[in-house]
This record gives structure tokens, sequence and C-alpha cells, in this order.
């Protein structure tokens, strides 16, 4: 079942197994850009029937959820923050991947207290000087990206099709443009990290996830022979990692 939180700014989807689980952290699933949360389906299912409340949202202008004039990526981050209030969570456990994994990373900047445990799957990291900024402009769409949004229209093109594409343009300049706070905030997350990694093919830069495991003070990097979607193309290896770091 789908439910709509309405904002005044946006309105947003989610799904949500129900408060009778055996855990009292809920696990909130975020997906990536032109996705939508069915993408966490089989996982969903086993975090289920482990007792666990999962909670899936769908981003704004993907899915279910209402487009918008705004796509700042921190307002993706906010969007949850706002979701987590509304839902009366007083702890929660984050996956986010791609965007989500920057929009959980804001949560956990924002508010380090609610974050109990935290996932990141294949975050493009931001770019944290001008000169990265004249480097990588040229690489945009990269390889992995143009073969995981081919991939993903395939496999799921409902997703594909809800997805508004207005935020590519903006998307695109944001991830041109440095972005020093979100830097300068990670020391703020203190809840257990886990990151994920795919390579060859993925979107994590290595030396920029250097100094991320290093500014974050309890992190550990687990590293995928996939592309950019770990959850899906290396299933059965991403949940022999995520859950028992989510059990923790």
């Amino acid at each position: 079942m789908v439910n709509q939180v309405a904002f005044p700014d946006v309105r947003i989807a989610y799904r949500d197994s129900g408060v009778g689980a055996v855990s009292d952290v809920p696990v909130l699933l975020v997906h990536g850009m032109g996705g939508d949360g069915h993408t966490w389906n089989r996982f969903a299912r086993v975090l289920v029937r482990s007792g666990r409340r999962v909670i899936i949202p769908d981003l704004r202008g993907h899915g279910r959820s209402s487009h918008t004039d705004s796509y700042l990526f921190d307002d993706f981050g906010a969007d949850l923050l706002r979701l987590c209030d509304r839902l009366e969570l007083p702890t929660v456990d984050l996956v986010g991947h791609s965007l989500g994994g920057y929009a959980v990373s804001c949560v956990a900047q924002e508010r380090p207290e609610l974050v109990r445990r935290l996932v990141i799957e294949e975050c493009p990291l931001p770019l944290r000087s001008g000169a990265e900024e004249l480097r990588l402009t040229r690489q945009f769409p990269t390889v992995p990206e143009l073969w995981h949004a081919t991939t993903s229209l395939i496999r799921h093109p409902r997703a594909v099709l809800a997805f508004d594409r207005t935020m590519t343009k903006t998307a695109l300049e944001q991830f041109r443009k440095p972005n020093p706070e979100w830097w300068d905030r990670l020391s703020g997350i203190t809840a257990p990290t886990l990151v994920l990694r795919g390579s060859p093919g993925g979107m994590v830069d290595p030396e920029k996830l250097a100094v991320l495991q290093a500014s974050v003070r309890d992190c550990e990097v687990a590293t995928f022979t996939c592309g950019h979607s770990i959850h899906r193309d290396r299933y059965w290896e991403f949940a022999a990692t995520v859950r028992p770091f989510l059990a923790g």
C-alpha cells in the first residue's frame, strides 16, 4: 500500500511495512536518481521477514511522489528528515543508493542523533575544489552512467517514465559544482557507517572515498566487482554485507 504525505512544496509517496515489527528501529531504504522505491523490493522482503519495519519513500520527482520546481541535492535529504518527523521516528537505520546515498548522508549530518546505522551505496562524491571541477567536467555522462540508465529502462520502465527529467540539468550542474560544506559536515556523522563501492564501473572516486573514510569517525568500506547498482547486480553479496551491519 502506498501512503502519501504532503509538505508545502512537495508530496512524498512511501510504503511502510507497519509498526508491528520485532525491532523498534525502522530501516529507511532510499533509491537513486531515475528509479523509485521498487528497486528495494527484494531486500525489503528479507528485512521484514527478519522482524524489521521497512519504510521506502519515492524521492521528489520520482515514482509516485510529485514533481516540483526545486531539485537541489539537499532538498532530497530535507524531505527524508520531514518524513521521519511526520512518522515520529526517534531512531532509524538509513540505506541509500547513489542520489539516495547523498540524501541519507545529509540526514546523518543534520540530525546525527536520529541515525543508528548508515549505509551509503555508490554515491558519487561531491567535488571538493574548483580544480577538481575543471578536471571532471568533461566526464559526464560517463559510460557507467549510460549503462545504468539503459539497463534501468529495460528492467524498470515504470520508474523511468515517472522520473521528472527536468532535474537532470540541475543534477549535472550540482555534480560539477564544488560542495565543501558537505565535506565539512562529515565529521558530524556519529552513526557507524558502511560505504559500498562498485569497481570497476562504479561512480565513487577512490581518492575522495579515502577522505570520506578518514572524516567519519566510524566508517568502513566494502568493494564489489560490479558497476553502479550493487544491490541489483550483486544482490546476494550486498545482502550478506548489509544485513549483518544493520543487525549490529
